[in-house]
């Protein structure tokens, strides 16, 4: 036969649920905390980027190579790094849950994911164009 397990009482008939811990401990040596109206905390808020626009990045929609699907193509940036570009890459990779890579300069992700890649270069701070097909 199984043992009985046993339980405690959540009813609160039970003293043991009802003993404070930190009630035996002395506080004479502490300073006294603000008053009550003191502690209430205005919210914080939001950080916002500034509107500044980066530039144009024009975004493409291609077959791929080989006579596969389709690919989105992000190019035209003007004046970011590559690492910068590669950050970019792999926020849109990680937002559109696909593959994609970093070649000549232009950002390639596999599928048509041009809404997706709008929001993250939007965010970014560039003006993006549908360009092509």
């Amino acid at each position: 036969m199984a043992k009985k397990k046993n339980r405690v009482s959540t009813d609160g008939g039970d003293e043991s649920l009802g003993d404070n811990p930190f009630g035996s401990l002395d506080l004479s040596g502490l300073p006294k905390g603000p008053p009550p109206a003191a502690r209430t905390t205005e919210p914080v808020p939001e950080k916002t980027k500034p509107t500044k626009s980066r530039g144009r990045v024009d975004v493409i929609r291609q077959r791929s190579a080989g006579g596969g699907g389709w690919m989105t193509v992000a190019k035209n940036f003007v004046g970011i790094s590559s690492e910068e570009k590669n950050a970019l890459k792999k926020q849109i990779q990680k937002r559109c849950g696909v593959g994609g890579s970093l070649k000549g300069g232009n950002i390639e992700i596999q599928g048509d994911k041009r809404e997706e890649i709008r929001d993250v270069l939007e965010k970014a701070g560039f003006r993006v164009v549908f360009a092509g097909g």
